[in-house]
């Protein structure tokens, strides 16, 4: 009999692209990691990797044993939320991957609710800007509050389900005294130079297609996904900065914001959790805190577009 544990590290490797990146997120030694394999290849009766330079790859037996992985691993993810709802108790751990520009103003509001409400439940975050839907695909998280620019196609990997939570505009951040409070729009900022995140980042592609799109290369001359970095730069009056309007605390001194006035750049945020049949309480309840932070943050940070 074929054993899930071995399935999933075979899952990981496969994802990961090597055994040691594998084990580093399993928390396990390389050698362990290598071990199972083994065994399960002695299981199987073929071999499932071979080398594909400095990483591994499928074989053809191990392309169709992850297939039956996938289903089986998912069975697996259907039967403990199952269990849990007929429970109808909220468990005692959750791993939620957030954006860090969400922290703030999200995250946190969201974490002080659940302890409130289920002090029993201890939330790990982590805060990342990286393949969070791999991760929730891969069981390392079991929520995630991620992001997708309006531009960009939508590509929902299979098997996650996906909860609006609200359309959070890029705002543009000057120093205090050098701009007034109207909106601005888009084409303006060609005179100006820019704090961008880099094209690399889905906020940079963002930035880039909207101010294409209009007839112009913006000026980029700093180029940081720090938002402490940009805004100190905007404050300083040696840049313009286009910066989600929920990573900027209204409180915040010597800059003014404005919204974009024509075509404004917009990101969804969402929560996403693995999909099953029957609701896992406790994911549940995480993504419900969630859409409670962010309504707050909607009515309370500053004027929606």
């Amino acid at each position: 009999m074929l054993d899930i544990r071995r399935l999933h590290m075979l899952r990981t490797v496969a994802a990961r692209g090597s055994i040691a990146a594998a084990a580093q997120s399993l928390a396990l030694s390389a050698g362990a990691v290598s071990q199972q394999l083994s065994a399960l290849r002695h299981d199987v009766g073929a071999d499932l990797l071979r080398p594909d330079g400095r990483t591994v790859a499928l074989t053809e037996a191990g392309r169709v044993l992850l297939e039956h992985a996938d289903r089986i691993l998912a069975a697996v993810q259907e039967a403990e939320s199952a269990v849990a709802a007929v429970k109808g108790t909220v468990g005692t751990t959750a791993a939620l991957a957030a954006l860090p520009s969400t922290v703030a103003t999200i995250v946190a509001p969201a974490l002080t609710t659940l302890g409130s409400h289920h002090p029993q439940l201890t939330v790990t975050c982590l805060a990342t800007d990286q393949a969070q839907l791999r991760e929730l695909t891969l069981g390392t998280v079991d929520v995630v509050l991620g992001q997708r620019y309006h531009h960009l196609p939508d590509a929902v990997p299979r098997g996650i389900a996906i909860s609006p939570l609200l359309d959070d505009p890029l705002l543009v951040v000057t120093a205090a005294e050098q701009a007034d409070e109207r909106p601005v729009v888009l084409r303006e900022l060609a005179t100006h130079s820019l704090a961008v995140p880099p094209p690399t980042t889905d906020c940079g592609q963002a930035i880039l297609h909207a101010c294409h799109q209009v007839g112009f290369t913006p000026t980029t001359r700093y180029i940081t996904a720090d938002i402490a970095a940009q805004l100190a730069l905007a404050r300083a009056g040696l840049a313009t900065a286009l910066v989600p309007r929920t990573a900027i605390d209204p409180a915040t001194p010597g800059i003014r914001t404005a919204l974009i006035e024509d075509r404004p750049i917009l990101r969804l945020l969402f929560a996403a959790t693995r999909h099953t049949e029957t609701a896992n309480p406790t994911t549940t309840a995480v993504v419900a805190a969630l859409r409670t932070a962010a309504r707050q943050a909607r009515a309370t940070h500053l004027p929606a577009v």
